[in-house]
């Protein structure tokens, strides 16, 4: 053998040897990795149980979404009901050939590794397998180590699961972009649809975003995400999913695609909220990934009518004020190219407030302004659309008031569909509904926007009720011996500084005039302050302090001052629903009931409450106080100071009483019907008048008619039963004992005279009954004496003022009473 060979044959056996060492060292090396990082591995049994981070969700009571809290925003959905054509697309593009290797692409694999080696872009070799091991377990860092966990994961996964199974965690798991995780939760933020309603087109634009949801995000980058759509497409129709006609179809689809974050179709943000607190109390940091599914009292169609309505009230109200001008001014470039940009940035900083909406004012004059929104398009205001802002178009006006290129306004659309200017609202407002048969909350509204102002006035804000409290003084002077018809003076009062203790006090009523004697159903109607006081000096002080907190109002927020009388007290809005229901169930305390059920993402009760019927246990006052009083107040709206509640819903089963503080710092419409009682508060954050001609009738009551219009559509009419001890004489009911002139027949005449022909007074009420006199200049010095020497007004020995139709005080068993939701999560 020539030396050449024997010197080439040896090289080859050299190579032949290194390269067996190589491969010995190599496997010795994968043996020990394997042996080390094996054991290390995190255990992947709970994905057989695959439970992903799932957000809170808030429903109503038919059902519909009112709110979502979770750190991941996904729809949990099983691959049986995933659409074909979405796992095509996912399929065609990420891994083709899933449902055939192993869980790892031996071919991709080593292209990974040498783009790795040196240093260029990454392939992409990851198989679907792959990417749940990366995304369940594993970082997203490009390393040997990493990799190396990643396909002995993948090798465990397909060991432990079925293909559908983890292609389903796959769909379920994947951060998508705009807070979406999964398939499901991107149809619903990109298209607003359902995933089963995903068209051809629809599903490969979501098929694009997992290798970059940002890069091929339709709603910032929709250019180079119709670049990748159309990609998948060809790939789809490549793997035999489509033909070529629907490939060509599909290519030609013009999206819809949402701007911006899912909203939802009901505004029940303070309602959302006030249900995240409760069940956070409960559950702690698992209510946003547990997947809990609340179930509210909420009636969807309600809660967007209150909503509405609230909102038109203090728009309405917003109209009748000075013009504060633009919200900012802003210097618009002259080169067209860069206005745009200009006019983005500033309305960027000036989101739209529901259907308040911004714009930027490029041409102003007296008798137009051109304006332009973030959509780019342009608009004229012309006519009365200019009148809120007058102000802000006169050459006379201030320059933080002037109208002029550049300023940044809020903009409306009229009924008529033109365009007006009006201006953010300083005052706020409250609504909320309830059923007085069960304490069942069917609408509340804390506010005027939640993003501007997160202060829950419903269940916060501690206000003056006005002369909406005086219902429950007149409740206190029924069980006294007052009846609808007796009579009070509406004459003048003054209290010197003896008297009060302080500043000398005259009391006016709302329009500054005395109307003298009338009988108590006519003053209540007219809202007679006067009368009122003297009520409350007849009742004593304490005695109606203790009253009141039968109906769940704390006894000291309202002191046992003759104010008390004219609502000087202290209270919620939600207080004045719940004590008002009193009277519209017949008698009985409920609490506020909001959540109905939690449970689990599979549908599991974890809580469940109902609220008990109506019984003796939490009986506040005689039903028969409750039926008087009821009456009393169908006439304040069929004839008084809500008399537009009748008029304009055209029914007589409604009932209710205005409330108007000193100075309209304060307005207030408190009514209901038989089935729902509803309370309208409208007010600034920082207590100051309303303006002088500002009434709880003019502002309050409009939006207490609008959300009523929604809420009694179809509702029968109810004429409520009398319960046994009341008679009707002349019209009026009375109680049975003290009809026909048994009860109290005047107060605060002049004993030495008869009041002659008093107006509203039915013939055969009168005569017999006693008299209680209150000097009009002064207070009866009895009143002054407290508890003890309060002023009687002539009723029966037996006190029935703190005693139910039995005789008996009612029992205060807690145990026995209710609990709130905000209880059932704490015991």
């Amino acid at each position: 053998m020539p030396g050449w060979q024997r010197v080439l044959l040896r090289l080859v056996f050299w190579a032949g040897g290194l390269a067996l060492a190589g491969v010995v060292s190599l496997a010795t090396i994968a043996g020990v990795a394997l042996a080390v990082a094996y054991p290390n591995l995190p255990d992947i049994s709970e994905l057989v149980d695959y439970r992903p981070k799932l957000p809170m969700r808030i429903y109503s009571v038919d059902g519909v979404l009112i709110g979502e809290f979770g750190e991941e925003r996904r729809n949990l959905t099983p691959i049986d009901q995933i659409p074909k054509v979405m796992k095509q697309a996912v399929l065609a593009i990420e891994d083709s050939r899933f449902y055939e290797h192993s869980g790892v692409d031996y071919k991709g694999l080593v292209r990974a590794i040498f783009a790795n080696v040196g240093h260029i872009k990454s392939q992409g070799a990851s198989t679907i397998t792959m990417q749940v091991a990366r995304n369940v377990y594993l970082s997203s860092e490009k390393t040997f180590t990493r990799k190396l966990y990643e396909i002995l994961l993948t090798f465990k996964l397909e060991h432990l699961l079925t293909k559908d199974q983890i292609l389903e965690i796959y769909m379920n798991q994947i951060f998508l972009g705009n807070r979406a995780y999964g398939f499901a939760a991107a149809s619903e933020a990109y298209f607003g649809k359902p995933m089963k309603d995903l068209t051809i087109a629809e599903a490969a634009m979501l098929a694009g975003l997992p290798k970059a949801p940002s890069a091929y995000n339709p709603i910032t980058n929709p250019s180079r995400a119709r670049a990748r759509q159309q990609y998948i497409i060809e790939r789809m129709q490549d793997n035999g999913f489509i033909t070529s006609e629907q490939a060509e179809e599909a290519k030609k689809q013009e999206l819809k695609v949402r701007s911006g974050l899912p909203t939802l179709s009901v505004h029940a943000e303070y309602i959302a909220e006030t249900v995240r607190q409760l069940v956070y109390a409960q559950y702690g940091d698992e209510t946003y990934t547990r997947g809990l599914n609340v179930y509210t009292t909420i009636h969807a169609d309600q809660q967007e009518a209150a909503y509405k309505a609230l909102r038109a009230g203090i728009m309405n109200y917003e109209k009748r004020q000075i013009y504060r001008g633009p919200e900012e001014f802003v210097d618009l470039p002259t080169d067209p190219k860069q206005v745009d940009d200009a006019i983005d940035d500033a309305l960027a900083e000036h989101p739209d407030n529901g259907d308040v909406l911004s714009a930027v004012v490029l041409e102003a004059g007296p008798k137009k302004i051109v304006a332009v929104r973030s959509s780019g398009d342009r608009f004229e205001i012309v006519g009365d659309g200019l009148r809120p802002a007058q102000s802000g178009l006169s050459d006379k006006a201030p320059p933080k008031i002037k109208i002029r290129r550049g300023a940044v306004i809020r903009v409306m659309k009229t009924p008529k569909d033109t365009w007006e200017i009006t201006q953010l609202p300083e005052v706020e407002g409250a609504f909320v509904a309830v059923d007085p048969r069960d304490g069942a909350v069917h609408a509340l509204v804390g506010g005027f926007d939640f993003g501007k102002n997160k202060f829950n006035h419903v269940m916060q804000a501690w206000r003056q009720p006005g002369s909406g409290f005086k219902p429950f003084i007149y409740s206190a002077a029924l069980e006294k011996g007052f009846t609808p018809t007796t009579i009070v003076n509406d004459g003048p009062l003054f209290f010197d500084a003896g008297v009060t203790g302080g500043q000398p006090w005259e009391p006016k009523n709302y329009d500054g005039k005395f109307e003298g004697p009338m009988p108590l159903h006519m003053a209540l109607a007219k809202s007679k302050n006067m009368v009122s006081i003297r009520i409350l000096q007849a009742v004593g002080t304490q005695n109606a302090q203790d009253w009141i907190t039968r109906f769940g109002f704390d006894a000291d927020k309202h002191p046992p001052y003759l104010t008390m009388a004219l609502g000087a007290g202290s209270v919620t809005p939600m207080q004045m629903a719940l004590g008002y229901s009193v009277f519209a169930n017949g008698g009985y305390r409920v609490n506020p009931w909001l959540v109905t059920k939690i449970t689990d993402q599979k549908g599991k009760v974890l809580v469940e409450s109902q609220p008990p019927l109506p019984n003796e246990s939490v009986r506040a006052i005689d039903a028969r106080n409750a039926f008087v009083m009821d009456r009393l107040l169908q006439e304040v709206a069929r004839s008084g100071t809500a008399a537009r509640a009748q008029a304009t819903l055209k029914r007589p089963d409604l009932y209710g009483k205005t409330g108007t503080t000193n100075d309209s710092i304060d307005t207030w419409f408190n009514g209901f019907h038989p089935t729902l009682v509803a309370i309208v508060w409208m007010g600034y954050d920082q207590p100051k008048s309303l303006g002088d001609r500002e009434t709880g009738g003019g502002l309050s009551l409009p939006v207490w008619i609008d959300f009523m219009q929604t809420a009694l559509k179809g509702v029968p009419v109810m004429e409520p039963t009398p319960p046994e001890g009341v008679v009707n004489l002349g019209g009026e009911w009375y109680y049975e004992e003290y009809a026909r002139g048994a009860g109290v027949s005047s107060l605060g005449l002049d004993q030495a005279g008869a009041p002659g022909v008093v107006p509203g007074m039915p013939p055969d009420a009168g005569g017999g009954g006693s008299n209680v006199t209150v000097p009009s200049g002064s207070v009866n010095p009895a009143a002054r004496r407290g508890p003890q020497g309060e002023a009687s007004p002539g009723s029966p020995a037996v006190d029935r003022s703190l005693m139910n139709s039995d005789g008996m005080p009612p029992p205060r068993t807690p145990g026995e009473e209710r609990r709130s939701i905000l209880d059932l999560f704490r015991n």
